[in-house]
């Protein structure tokens, strides 16, 4: 008698694929797995290694301490050191931090360190960037489907490339320079729709800072944060980057924007090595949904201390100023600066408060001197700038975003009241515990600037 034949369930590998996100998908291919699911864990192997000054040093000595004095990094090609926060000051402790990246890089043979030796004058260290968020889009270290990790929370910025990008800590950036794989946990997905036409006096900046308001600084915990829809469609690339910088300040492990002909288009001659990117599935499951109907959308501001004290610029139209600064990885780019200089030049006014203007890296400051500002007559961002009463373009770096040492160009050592296009308002961010930060748009910015007070943009746009 022929034994029972029993009714066997399909396989999950093969044939019958498990729906997977955008962010599942790129963890599954980089651990080599046919599906993953969040929550689950894996070995994922690393594609590109960001290190800067403020952490290279502590990472590098784990790196000597776990695996050997004379051990090699696991690829010299992938591992990326970007000299950046601490870097025009005199503190001798952050001069030391570059001097201990440059050993490194000269010991291991890094192919990609952007070294800068003469402080007196950024322009003379060819190699030299600036801001590593922006530094990494620019140099081609960017690509759609990747793994990339940085041991900076505002990694995240790389996600508007279509790749997984998240911040990491010394520990495990140490791990990664030997290993070259780290051990992640699969996020769950937050989708967020944004739907209808941008109007002109909004960027990129208000959107981010309305999903913050609406979701919280713990919305998104440990959460990817997918942005689609024909309004992300429609931003250019440095406006996505700004939509990606943001996902942690409302707790995200990762932000992430699909790749298309935009994507393609920014990477064309930037980057020579070959990519794939991936989408997620139509039946992907998402954690939850939000939409909004971005044309309805107002300029927004985040109130001190946090950046998920969302508030409407107009309704806060009385609180008086000290300065304005307009830098970062958020809000130094060159986008920013355009969209800066083009508030000033509708007003045709001065500014009314000390303007504090530092590019985020050699490029942009370039940009800012050369691009002309459409409608302006020929007139480049530095002209402008130059014809409101701003301060001279910085040399490019993180400046006063994070405080730093007490010599850093702008920052707030006394308590003063600061609109700002950077990411963070917390105490003493900027410096001063008792200052207080307005996060806004790089519009919002140069509109109070020439009031004195926090401005609507649409007051000289409109």
């Amino acid at each position: 008698m022929a034994p029972q034949q029993t009714q066997r369930t399909p396989a999950t590998t093969g044939s019958v694929k498990t729906a997977m996100t955008m962010t599942e998908k790129i963890l599954a291919r980089a651990s080599e797995k046919p599906s993953l699911v969040p929550g689950e864990n894996a070995w994922v192997n690393v594609d590109i290694l960001m290190t800067h000054d403020v952490c290279g040093p502590g990472s590098i000595g784990i790196f000597k301490r776990e695996f050997g004095q004379n051990s090699k990094v696991w690829d010299r090609e992938k591992v990326v050191i970007i000299p950046d926060h601490y870097i025009f000051t005199a503190d001798e402790r952050a001069n030391r931090n570059v001097d201990i990246l440059r050993d490194f890089c000269k010991e291991q043979d890094i192919k990609y360190f952007y070294d800068i030796t003469d402080l007196s004058n950024f322009k003379v260290n060819p190699d030299y960037k600036g801001v590593c968020h922006i530094a990494l889009a620019q140099e081609g270290h960017c690509r759609p489907g990747e793994v990339l990790l940085g041991t900076d929370s505002h990694t995240c910025t790389a996600g508007a490339f279509g790749q997984f990008a998240t911040g990491i800590g010394n520990t495990d950036a140490g791990f990664v320079l030997g290993a070259g794989k780290i051990l992640l946990k699969v996020p769950p997905t937050l989708r967020f729709v944004l739907d209808g036409e941008m109007p002109d006096y909004l960027l990129a900046k208000d959107l981010i800072l309305q999903i913050i308001g609406e979701i919280s600084v713990a919305g998104a915990t440990y959460k990817a944060m997918e942005f689609v829809g024909s309004t992300v469609e429609s931003l250019n690339m440095e406006e996505r980057m700004t939509l990606c910088n943001m996902v942690v300040e409302a707790g995200g492990k990762n932000g992430v924007v699909p790749a298309d002909s935009t994507t393609f288009k920014y990477l064309e001659g930037k980057t020579s090595l070959p990519y794939e990117p991936v989408y997620s599935d139509q039946s992907a499951r998402f954690v939850s949904e939000y939409r909004f109907d971005v044309s309805k959308l107002e300029p927004l501001v985040a109130k001190p201390h946090s950046p998920d004290n969302r508030a409407l610029a107009r309704e806060c139209k009385n609180v008086k100023i000290d300065r304005v600064y307009i830098g970062s990885c958020t809000g130094g780019k060159t986008e920013d600066f355009l969209a800066a200089a083009k508030v000033f030049l509708a007003s045709g006014k001065k500014v009314k408060v000390p303007t504090f203007l530092v590019p985020a890296t050699q490029k942009v400051w370039m940009d800012v001197y050369t691009m002309e500002v459409p409608g302006s007559g020929g007139k480049t961002c530095s002209q402008i700038f130059e014809e409101a009463g701003c301060d001279t373009p910085a040399s490019p770096s993180c400046g006063a975003c994070l405080g730093g040492p007490k010599d850093t160009y702008a920052r707030m050592n006394e308590p003063q009241v600061c609109v700002s296009t950077t990411n963070r308002n917390f105490p003493g961010r900027m410096g001063n515990k008792e200052g207080q930060i307005y996060l806004a748009s790089p519009y919002t910015a140069a509109a109070s600037a020439l009031t004195g007070y926090v401005t609507d943009p649409r007051e000289f746009l409109q």
